[in-house]
């Protein structure tokens, strides 16, 4: 292999030289030393091709043989007396505490999430199809069937409200709607706290 090797690349570099020095010219190492005189040199009518200038081949980058069966294996599964890469148990599964489907450790249940996301876009929806394509100034309120807007007077004022056909469901409580568990404060005082 070293000896192939070996002639492509002097096969390539006597065809650069033959590119750049067509008259045979100095050897490389009196190349600077002799100064030749400015012959015109006819490069038109030399053909230049890749191919004389490739060779066979030696500058493209590809396999030459196949990547056998037993190699692709040890490759994807590992070698049985050295490193062996079998498909692993899951030992982070946890049963969901609502709906009883398992999940991984760390992640939220899918099928509880699909729930949310479907009562979610039935909501985008309502929305978009009551109040259309205007913008969205106003806060919206969505109450569902059994609800009213006068049950909660001080909190839809200046809102716009949006009506659902349909219960409430459990796990959506009107909880998750308020911004915040805190009462906003008429005064400026700040107290101050945990000192000493």
């Amino acid at each position: 292999m070293s000896r192939n090797l070996f002639l492509s690349i002097t096969n390539f570099v006597n065809h650069l030289e033959r590119l750049f020095l067509p008259h045979g010219g100095p050897p490389p190492a009196l190349a600077y030393l002799v100064h030749q005189p400015n012959c015109p040199t006819n490069r038109t009518s030399q053909n230049f091709s890749l191919r004389d200038l490739i060779g066979d081949g030696m500058l493209w980058a590809v396999p030459k043989h196949r990547r056998s069966v037993e190699k692709r294996l040890n490759r994807k599964f590992g070698y049985p007396e050295y490193v062996w890469k079998p498909l692993k148990q899951k030992r982070n599964l946890r049963s969901c505490q609502h709906c009883g489907h398992d999940h991984e450790l760390g992640v939220l249940c899918p099928h509880c999430y699909d729930k949310v996301r479907q009562e979610t876009q039935l909501m985008q929806d309502k929305i978009q199809a009551q109040l259309g394509l205007e913008p969205v100034e106003q806060e919206v309120i969505v109450l569902y069937e059994g609800e009213t807007a006068d049950q909660a007077t001080d909190v839809a004022t200046g809102k716009r409200i949006v009506e659902m056909k349909k219960p409430r469901p459990m796990w959506f409580t009107k909880n998750l709607l308020q911004k915040s568990t805190q009462q906003s404060s008429d005064t400026k005082e700040v107290k101050p706290s945990n000192l000493a």
